[in-house]
Parts: C-alpha cells; sequence; structure tokens
C-alpha cells in the first residue's frame, strides 16, 4: 500500500474530497495539520489513516518531525502534497529532505514561484509577457517607467493572489510605496487592461492533460480586494481555443508533471504596446487547483468529478471518469452591509432552479471572494451576465 501525505488536508475544507478519493484508489492518506481532530471534518476524518497535529504548520521542525514520524511508522513515503500555494515550497523542501520523488524539490521551485522568473518559461513557450522589473529602488523605478509609463502593478515577486498588490499611477503613489518597509521583494510590471482567462488542467506523469477547463473573470481581483467589491468569475463550458493552447505551450515549458495546475492569462481589452485587442498574453503560473470553491465548480460545470480525477491520475495515471452536459458555472461573492437592490432572499427566488451552492464564505478567502458565496449553472453566457446585473446592483 502506498503512502500518501497530505499537508494542510482541512484548509480549504473542500480538500476531503481529495483524500477520500486517494483512499478509495487504496493509499494511506497521512494527514499533517495544526487543527485538533475533533475539529476536522467527518468526512476528513473518515479518509484519513492517521493525523498528526502540530502547533504551527509555519514551523519547518515540527512538521518535519510529523513526517518522520509518519516514515517510522509506515514505510516509505510516495507523495507529498498540500496543493495549496502558501505550503508549495515546504512541500518541495520536504521531498527533498525525504527523498520523495513524486513533485517539485527545493531547488526546483524558482521559475514556478517567483513571477520575474516564470518570464523565461513564458518566452519559450512564445507566450508575450508584461514588461517588468525588479522594485529595488525607487530611482530604478522611475527609469522603468519612464519606459512603459503610467500606471503600473506592482506585488511581491513570490506571493498568493492578489494579496499586497498595488497601482502605481503617478510619482506621489509611488514615493508612498517607497514609505513603507518592504518586507520581500517586489516586482513591477506595465499595466494590462486585460480580462484574466485561465486554463485548468489534471496532468499526467507524461506532461499530459487528462482534463481541462477554465475561467473568466469579471473585473480586477485587484480592485475587489484593496476595495471590497462584488467577486464575479465563471467557469466557461469550453475552454477557449487560444487560451487551451497557450495553457498546453505553458504545461511544456514549465515541464508539468502530476498535477493539478491553475495558469492564468489576460485577453486584451484593447490594443496595447504587447499586443491586439483579444490576444492572449501570460499573467502567472500556479502549480495547485484554483482556489477556493473553484474545483466544486469545475464539476458543476462539466458534471464530472475533478477530485476522483486527480485522485485517479496519482494512482494509475489517468482516469476513467468521464464529463457529461456542459455548463457555465458562475461565482458571485456579495459583501456584508454593502447596498444590494435585491436581497439574498431574491437571488434564492429568482435562481431556485440554478443555484448549486448558498453559504458563507470561509473568513481566510473572504478577502477575494466576498462574505457570501452564490454558485448558479447556466446554459448561456447572456444568462450568466443577467445573473451578475442582478446580483450586484447597488441603491
Amino acid at each position: 500500500m502506498k503512502n500518501f501525505i497530505f499537508i494542510s488536508p482541512n484548509f480549504p475544507q473542500n480538500y476531503w474530497h481529495f483524500c477520500r478519493h486517494l483512499r478509495d484508489n487504496g493509499f494511506n492518506v497521512l494527514g499533517i495539520g495544526d487543527c485538533e481532530y475533533c475539529n476536522l471534518l467527518p468526512e476528513l476524518r473518515d479518509s484519513l489513516t492517521e493525523y498528526y497535529k502540530v502547533s504551527d504548520l509555519i514551523n519547518y521542525d515540527e512538521v518535519f518531525r510529523a513526517v518522520a514520524f509518519f516514515t517510522f511508522r509506515y514505510g516509505k513515503i510516495d507523495w507529498l502534497e498540500s496543493n495549496n500555494e502558501y505550503w508549495l515550497e515546504r512541500d518541495a523542501r520536504l521531498r527533498t529532505e525525504f527523498n520523495i520523488n513524486s513533485g517539485y524539490k527545493d531547488g526546483e521551485m524558482q521559475s514556478v514561484k517567483f513571477k520575474s522568473a516564470m518570464k523565461a518559461r513564458y518566452r519559450e513557450a512564445g507566450i508575450k509577457t508584461a514588461r517588468y522589473c525588479i522594485a529595488t529602488s525607487p530611482e530604478v523605478c522611475k527609469e522603468f517607467i519612464s519606459s512603459v509609463g503610467y500606471p503600473v502593478i506592482v506585488k511581491p515577486d513570490n506571493g498568493v493572489g492578489a494579496s499586497d498588490t498595488h497601482r502605481i499611477c503617478c510619482d506621489e503613489d509611488l514615493q508612498k510605496f517607497f514609505m513603507r518597509k518592504l518586507p520581500v521583494s517586489y516586482i513591477m510590471e506595465e499595466y494590462i487592461d486585460g480580462t484574466v482567462n485561465s486554463y485548468d488542467a489534471i496532468v499526467n506523469s507524461k506532461g499530459q492533460p487528462i482534463f481541462e477547463t477554465g475561467n473568466v473573470t469579471l473585473g480586477s481581483l485587484m480592485d475587489v480586494v484593496n476595495t471590497g467589491g462584488s467577486s464575479m468569475f465563471y467557469i466557461v463550458n469550453r475552454p477557449f481555443d487560444d487560451v487551451r493552447d497557450a495553457g498546453r505551450r505553458a504545461l511544456k515549458a514549465f515541464g508539468v508533471k502530476s498535477r493539478f495546475v491553475h495558469f492564468e492569462f489576460f485577453r486584451l481589452n484593447c490594443d496595447q504596446p504587447m499586443g491586439k485587442k483579444g490576444e492572449v498574453v501570460a499573467l502567472e503560473v500556479n502549480m495547485r487547483p484554483s482556489g477556493g470553491i473553484s474545483p466544486e465548480m469545475m464539476n458543476y460545470a462539466n458534471s464530472t468529478d475533478v477530485y476522483k480525477i486527480w485522485a485517479d491520475m496519482i494512482a494509475f495515471d489517468s482516469s476513467l471518469k468521464s464529463t457529461g452536459r456542459r455548463y457555465y458555472c458562475a461565482f458571485l461573492g456579495r459583501r456584508d452591509g454593502k447596498p444590494y437592490v435585491h436581497g439574498d432572499d431574491e437571488i434564492y427566488g429568482r435562481y431556485a432552479e440554478n443555484l448549486k451552492i448558498c453559504r458563507r464564505v470561509e473568513p481566510a478567502l473572504s478577502g477575494a471572494m466576498g462574505n457570501r458565496m452564490f454558485v448558479a449553472n447556466f446554459d448561456t453566457r447572456e444568462e450568466v451576465e443577467e445573473f451578475y446585473r442582478f446580483g450586484t446592483e447597488c441603491v
């Protein structure tokens, strides 16, 4: 029996599905987390062979001892994953320390975690990227801005999602940015007027996608996080051909194997120095599933089970799980206290036959996703747009 260590299997909550299908495929599923065992979802407890609680997952020594304990108790560890952006570098270090050969090792993370290092791989794939500089000083940034002009975007070179991302529109904004104590390295990029389109795939050990889908994000995630706007994105009923082509080329350039990935691209909203309107250009790669409720939405959009497809890829390098009828699956995240014209009850009533999920968002995810989520299936994009108009109209 093979041994799979799942780091932080309780967050996000829906990750228990990964563990359940691994168990059903014959794995010892060994969880390491900082949640009390009694507070784990019953479905997760039932899916784990054993659970090791640490006081803090950030404490590497504690997590190291947990992996060592499982190695002593169960023998060689075959897989170690978290499927969580925050822990990917930790995962790689643990694989290196314990000679686990089923994923990225310690020295291989630079090009998949640092936005500046991703640029070379994108060029290898023939995909355009935004011009950039490393924001080491106001002088360096001003020289860069003299070439690309305002506005520019500044964000951590090694960051998660849209957190700590800033739009710099003038010299005063730049001065304010550098008045802060910068805790990490930041990258500055030319501003791109584009709509985020993603390529999401489950990839086998040969680098071949065995499942593909994608989403479209309406508005700027940076603005949603920074201004508390409503969150809106939807899973497409079929991947766009140009996004799928760019995604597959990126898979090859980044050497992706045996992973569930979420690659983000911009579709240009107008002609710009870097390309023509409608062209697809690179944003960033994420070597883990799209966050939050997205895996469930992929299931609803494709009438399938991506958790099982992923677990089958781990166990068998393929999956017999098929897709069925396809839909657009729309996410609407609403904010507490925002003066919406239509209350939650009106959404329930109007879209009762479409709604799949209605619930509170976990506090750790509410910055990007809002406080209350509504997930609904539709046959057409026009229906999706009407759903968003109805759900976001304010007094």
